[in-house]
């Protein structure tokens, strides 16, 4: 854990003694690909408002702003998710109360790896990217995986999204005026190692894409879907739960009607930050 501490940047260091000093009990929320953690500052304002104290921590080397990641794409490669995993470990090893922990995609794996540690006092995985053991490849999904997935090369690039394939990944349950001002205002590269580990969970049984749902320590775990989401289709988060009710912790699932991948962004973000919170305050 040592070697990925000392990448904890100085601004959720600081986010970090905000929490501990505040006494309140911590919300880290964890974005997922070609996202940063700015797409989760509204959010954080309705956790803060609530009385939580509210972190959002990027992956090792994220950029702060969407111009710098769009300018230096290469910062992105090479993040597996064991690397990230533990990154956010650390992290969270850094409060002094245990955390709620709120992720969107990937990071909504990367929640239930963390819940999976017993490191979190109540968890929300949003559209959650698939870990070991589950099964179903929905078309759609294979198709938004497909700009990494089409060359073995972007396992070790970044790969940005052209905006017909952001349109299509998250964006295709909104207008196309509001598509592009989420692809304008949100969409970064991404690392491909992530969407290979992901691919080949199932195939491999030393992959980093895989969830300890069976820790009694994981607590209670709420799994969101988007009803029209191609990159996670409701099989796949369906999926998920049904492993995760497998724990003797507190396991609930809730679809969002109508809405896609960009559910944590786009125009109806209040509506899934509020089912979060909803369950986060009956815990903790």
């Amino acid at each position: 854990m040592s070697e990925h501490e000392q990448q904890i940047p100085a601004w959720t260091e600081e986010e970090i003694e905000r929490a501990n000093a505040s006494g309140r009990t911590p919300v880290v929320f964890i974005h997922g690909l070609w996202l940063l953690p700015s797409s989760w500052d509204r959010w954080a304002a309705v956790f803060e408002e609530t009385g939580y104290a509210p972190l959002t921590p990027g992956w090792p080397d994220d950029p702060q702003t969407v111009e710098e990641a769009n300018a230096h794409p290469e910062v992105f490669a090479n993040k597996t998710v064991g690397q990230v995993a533990d990154h956010y470990a650390a992290v969270i090893g850094k409060l002094d109360k245990k955390p709620a922990v709120i992720g969107h995609s990937f990071g909504g794996l990367l929640t239930q790896i963390v819940a999976g540690r017993g490191l979190s006092a109540a968890s929300v995985a949003i559209d959650a990217a698939p870990f070991r053991g589950v099964l179903p490849l929905p078309i759609s999904a294979l198709k938004s995986a497909s700009p990494v997935l089409g060359n073995p090369a972007n396992r070790h690039r970044a790969v940005p999204l052209t905006y017909e394939q952001f349109r299509f990944a998250f964006a295709n349950a909104v207008s196309e005026d509001e598509a592009k001002a989420l692809y304008e205002t949100f969409a970064v590269p991404a690392p491909g190692a992530p969407l290979f580990q992901a691919a080949a969970a199932n195939l491999n049984p030393w992959t980093e894409a895989k969830v300890d749902t069976e820790n009694p320590e994981r607590g209670p775990m709420l799994i969101i879907s988007g009803e029209k989401d191609h990159t996670v289709p409701r099989s796949i988060s369906d999926a998920a739960f049904h492993k995760q009710q497998r724990n003797p912790g507190v396991t609930e699932f809730t679809e969002i009607p109508g809405r896609g991948h960009a559910l944590t962004i786009d125009s109806g973000w209040r509506e899934v930050a509020d089912t979060s919170l909803a369950f986060v305050q009956r815990f903790v």
